[in-house]
């Protein structure tokens, strides 16, 4: 799944936003009475979110890796 294909709404939510949509997701799809064709949209959200969070830690982790290179880098100056 790439990151082009998650939904503008699920690109727009913060880490911690999408991981309550994701806790709400799982105990939906433990109900039983929820039906297949639901289950199965519920379950690509799911997987959305997962992704969109994936790519805000790349994202921080990146920045965090620039932020201590140029710091390494300025403190040997």
């Amino acid at each position: 799944m790439k990151s082009k294909s998650i939904p503008a709404d699920i690109k727009s939510k913060s880490i911690k936003e999408a991981q309550s949509e994701i806790k709400d997701i799982i105990s939906n799809l433990e109900d039983n009475n929820t039906n297949l064709a639901e289950s199965m949209d519920k379950y690509n959200r799911m997987m959305h979110l997962n992704e969109h969070i994936r790519d805000r830690f790349k994202k921080k982790l990146k920045e965090i890796r620039n932020s201590n290179f140029k710091d390494k880098k300025n403190s040997l100056t």
